[in-house]
């Protein structure tokens, strides 16, 4: 029997059965996701433009670190550190209703998954840290994302309400820049900006909260609404709704919901630290020589929160830098800004994203697993929507 005749008769056979597996090899992540990338290679490159233009450098000159006190570098990093622990093991307390997970693999799927969300675009790196933790059974890939939605929208919530405390009750410049120095941006909009992302966040929250404590009302609401343009994406973004808002069982539970909230402002109090620590130790000071304030650094750290919603290229390239600038042009005159201020941005960019490779590269080495799934998780966009299509 020649090969054709056996592979002929064994799929007839297979027919029969009633159980075809066709193999399919699904296209490469470069052709999956070629719109993206190269809308956001466009996006890095005309950020980048249009600092170049209004003088601003990505690697400054060597007499912006002439004030440096270089051992903040190290109080900077240990800061970064201390940071990135709160941020990736507070997971434990949304994960807990659904399933309870090791810390130390709790820390190594976060620190993996910060890493994709820094290096791919459009934060297509979310979605690695559900697919690693889902386990068939037990905890779903919607289940999963709906818990990394929850944790976002209480990140954009917190930030932005001290972002909004520190734009009203912080001294700035008198009179406000025009623009903010090196881009064509209204600093006047900038200042809008922080309060249009706290009424988002409210928004967004109130929204999941409602889905969260009263499902059916929130959900006749919507059909009601959506259902005027389509009954079918009504029922899709309810369904969307619901899955998400099981992200937030944490709440019903006092102990996990205090740990969660206290851990995510230790998470928010060592980031505001630290870059309080290495703008003063770069030599960041008003037209009076007085240093920067702690309530000055909130309002860069929540600028900087701005900028990052901005869809964004790899490594946030260009847009982490413009929303730092945009927030020191408030407090610090120009020469600040393009001097010791361009030192300040490009070692806090240097820094978070050398410790963010590592952090994550100090798990994949030696764990072939880990590696193996960070591999297939570029695959996990397609199967969360496959699984909420079938739940919807």
């Amino acid at each position: 029997m020649s090969p054709l005749t056996w592979w002929n008769a064994r799929t007839r056979r297979a027919i029969g059965a009633g159980h075809v597996t066709v193999e399919t090899r699904s296209p490469s992540f470069f052709r999956r996701h070629a719109a993206k990338l190269i809308a956001s290679a466009v996006i890095t490159a005309s950020i980048i433009y249009t600092l170049q233009k209004g003088g601003l450098k990505l690697w400054p000159d060597s007499g912006s670190f002439a004030q440096l006190r270089w051992w903040t570098v190290g109080g900077y990093l240990a800061t970064v550190m201390a940071m990135w622990y709160f941020r990736a093991i507070r997971w434990r307390f949304l994960l807990r209703p659904l399933h309870t997970y090791p810390r130390k693999r709790i820390l190594a799927v976060s620190w993996i998954g910060f890493a994709a969300i820094l290096l791919m675009p459009f934060r297509l790196g979310e979605f690695v840290r559900p697919f690693m933790v889902r386990e068939k059974g037990k905890v779903s890939m919607p289940a999963a994302t709906g818990t990394i939605v929850v944790e976002r929208v209480v990140d954009g919530f917190y930030l932005s309400i001290v972002l909004a405390v520190a734009l009203i009750f912080v001294p700035h410049l008198e009179p406000l820049p025009a623009t903010v120095v090196g881009l064509p941006v209204s600093v006047a909009a900038v200042r809008r900006s922080g309060f249009v992302m706290l009424t988002f966040f409210a928004t967004v929250f109130a929204v999941l909260g409602t889905y969260y404590f009263a499902r059916s009302w929130a959900r006749k609401i919507t059909l009601a609404v959506f259902g005027l343009v389509s009954r079918k994406l009504g029922e899709k973004l309810a369904g969307i709704a619901e899955n998400v808002a099981e992200g937030l069982h944490f709440f019903s539970h006092g102990r996990a919901a205090l740990g969660f909230l206290w851990e995510t402002s230790l998470y928010w109090f060592f980031n505001v630290t630290g870059m309080w620590l290495l703008a003063w130790g770069c030599g960041v000071a008003h037209a009076d020589g007085s240093a920067p304030t702690f309530g000055e650094s909130c309002a860069l750290m929540g600028m900087l929160g701005v900028a990052v919603l901005i869809p964004g290229p790899p490594g946030l390239l260009g847009v982490f830098q413009a929303g730092l600038y945009a927030g020191m042009t408030m407090y610090f005159p120009t020469h600040m800004v393009v001097g010791p201020g361009a030192a300040f941005v490009f070692l806090l960019y240097l820094i978070q994203l050398v410790w963010t490779v590592i952090a994550a590269l100090i798990f994949l080495v030696g764990h072939q697993e880990a590696f193996k799934q960070l591999s297939h998780a570029d695959e996990a966009t397609d199967e969360t929507s496959t699984e909420q299509a079938a739940l919807s």
